[in-house]
């Protein structure tokens, strides 16, 4: 187990692989377990980390550093102790919008943000996420395919602390994180399970910038990494590929996705 020390508290990382940095960013159910696959498919070309946001997994739980303004800032201070440069950022769900949060403040140090199951407004979020009033390990057996995989990869969701949950819906709700994020033309990818219960996806009457492109997965549910492996780093790893400055919109020549991309 990896960790730095921010004011005392523990903030816990994993690291694998070499090359341009990708920042890997779990969502509101787990830990950073749940990228183990894509870091291992990622880290033969990238050197790819994951991180505990505060009150999940290993690291420090403090209601003060539970809104979103305060992760971001965990990851700012974390790639500054780290000594890295310009990220590629992969979030997913609270992920996502710390990582959206992150590029506002700081868009000269993100080169492509990938964005699954992104709520881009608060009612984009089913209720019975956005109340918050289910525990974490309730949520868990709602959004997880509870297989035995899934099960393992989400081992770390008991650990989470509710009240951090409480404070992305609160912070999604007063900040126009997406509105910010459009005009900063940072490429964004937006991935999306189609059967996904707690986020629904921006409708075709949504205003998405140019370097903003949405990709449907057909029958994936919350976690695409973790219930189609194959197919979700397939679709990262092309993603990642892509030259510095293209709009993902990019991905729909190829083959592999035009089926997939509405």
């Amino acid at each position: 187990m990896s960790a730095i020390l921010l004011d005392g508290s523990i903030v816990h990382y994993e690291v694998l692989g070499r090359g341009r940095p990708v920042i890997f960013l779990h969502g509101w159910v787990g830990s950073w377990k749940y990228w183990i696959a894509s870091m291992q498919v990622t880290s033969t070309s990238y050197r790819a980390y994951a991180l505990d946001l505060w009150g999940f997994g290993d690291t420090a739980h403090n209601v003060l550093n539970y809104s979103l303004e305060q992760q971001s800032s965990l990851l700012d201070r974390f790639l500054n102790d780290m000594g890295i440069g310009k990220i590629a950022l992969v979030g997913h769900g609270l992920g996502a919008l710390v990582g959206m949060k992150f590029a506002n403040r700081f868009p000269q140090s993100v080169d492509r943000v990938m964005a699954i199951n992104c709520p881009l407004h608060i009612d984009a979020v089913n209720s019975r996420l956005r109340t918050a009033s289910a525990s974490p390990q309730e949520l868990t057996e709602w959004l997880s395919s509870r297989t035995p995989e899934a099960n393992t990869a989400l081992s770390d969701a008991s650990k989470a602390d509710g009240q951090a949950v409480t404070a992305s819906m609160v912070g999604l709700q007063t900040d126009n994180l997406y509105g910010t994020f459009r005009n900063s033309n940072i490429p964004c990818l937006l991935v999306y399970g189609d059967k996904d219960p707690a986020v629904f996806a921006p409708d075709e009457s949504f205003a998405l910038s140019s370097m903003t492109h949405p990709v449907y997965l057909d029958g994936s549910g919350h976690f695409p990494m973790i219930d189609e492996t194959i197919r979700f780093n397939r679709l990262l790893t092309d993603f990642l590929a892509l030259d510095s400055g293209v709009s993902p919109s990019e991905l729909q020549m190829k083959e592999e996705w035009k089926r997939r991309v509405r």
